[in-house]
């Protein structure tokens, strides 16, 4: 018997792919799982990705906001109300507990449910759901919305979370060359100059290129500084979400300020460090089925040679799986598996 689910969760592209593992074990636990997903139209790409997502539907508040009573948005709007409000879902799950996803929640038809008060970051959200689940606040997010999908749907997960990347991973072939994602939004999470020298001479010391990532024009005009006179350097252009997924695929490795980019290569199961300056790890820490390094904490960024230290286990980690993926382990690799985390 099918069972129509409809999740709600927005934004941002690093939640969004915390959400991915637990839409894995809802399809894993749940027998006719149907599930939708209401996502912000610039990530619409991100559910699409996983095969147990049936439909993607895409909301536009980050753009609505900008002219909320313009003619063309309040259309889009009741488009949007009318589409939601002609389905009935058995489960509705806001996985958000925000203002935004509550007014998305309100125009659905099913047993809605999201966290309580004591666990929702708006408490005020809590009131609007039939069902309210309480999940520890203070743990990793993977964790946090697996635990709230177990909660919902009766069952206990189990093993490590699992993306639902294969599409990108399964016939993806490892290159020598390393993703750098030195930009982000905000200024105090930049990381110096200095130290992704030390970090750029270090890969290249490795023969490896570098491929920067950089999401709009003043971030690809740091990016072309970082690197300028590097031959073995090249700023990425523009791409769809779906591009930089398969550029992420095919990295030996990844380095990259705490971005939704660096979480999707970590996502992805390649060995990926995450640069912490603005914010914690705690909550947010880089999860993956490969090597991953979540290095600094609020108001206190990492040190060169802390990054450069887990860029060598990233590189030993990965050969040292190459090397068991071929069957080519034996009693000389041994050395190879000493001081790995």
């Amino acid at each position: 018997m099918t069972k129509k689910i409809l999740i709600v969760r927005t934004s941002s592209l690093g939640d969004l792919v915390h959400m991915l593992p637990a839409i894995s074990d809802i399809a894993a636990h749940v027998p006719g799982a149907c599930i939708d997903w209401v996502v912000e139209e610039n990530f619409a790409e991100v559910p699409s990705w996983h095969p147990a997502v049936n439909e993607v539907i895409p909301v536009a508040h980050r753009r609505w906001r900008k002219s909320w009573w313009a003619p063309q948005t309040r259309e889009e709007r009741a488009r949007l109300k009318h589409e939601l409000g002609s389905r009935q879902y058995d489960i509705v799950l806001d996985m958000q507990a925000l203002m935004k996803s509550v007014w998305l929640v309100r125009q659905t038809h099913g047993e809605r449910h999201g966290l309580d008060r004591r666990s929702a970051r708006e408490p005020l959200a809590s009131f609007f759901y039939d069902m309210r689940h309480r999940v520890e606040f203070w743990q990793p997010a993977v964790v946090r919305q697996r635990k709230l999908a177990a909660s919902v749907f009766g069952y206990e997960y189990e093993g490590e979370p699992d993306f639902g990347l294969s599409r990108f991973t399964e016939n993806a072939e490892v290159q020598q060359y390393a993703v750098i994602m030195p930009s982000a939004s905000r200024d105090d999470k930049l990381w110096p100059s200095g130290h992704w020298q030390r970090v750029f001479d270090h890969l290249a010391g490795h023969g490896l290129a570098l491929r920067l990532l950089a999401g709009n024009e003043r971030e690809s005009a740091r990016a072309r500084e970082l690197v300028a006179g590097r031959e073995n350097a090249e700023v990425l252009p523009r791409m769809s979400l779906t591009e930089v997924a398969h550029v992420l695929a095919s990295a030996r490795l990844m380095v990259g300020l705490d971005s939704g980019l660096t979480h999707l290569s970590a996502g992805l199961g390649r060995p990926t460090i995450g640069i912490y300056k603005a914010s914690t790890p705690v909550r947010t820490p880089l999860q993956g089925s490969s090597y991953t390094a979540s290095l600094g904490e609020r108001g206190a960024e990492p040190s060169a040679e802390t990054v450069l230290s887990a860029v060598e286990q990233a590189l030993a980690h990965d050969s040292e799986r190459t090397r068991t993926l071929k069957g080519l382990d034996g009693p000389e690799d041994a050395a190879g598996q000493q001081g790995l985390t």
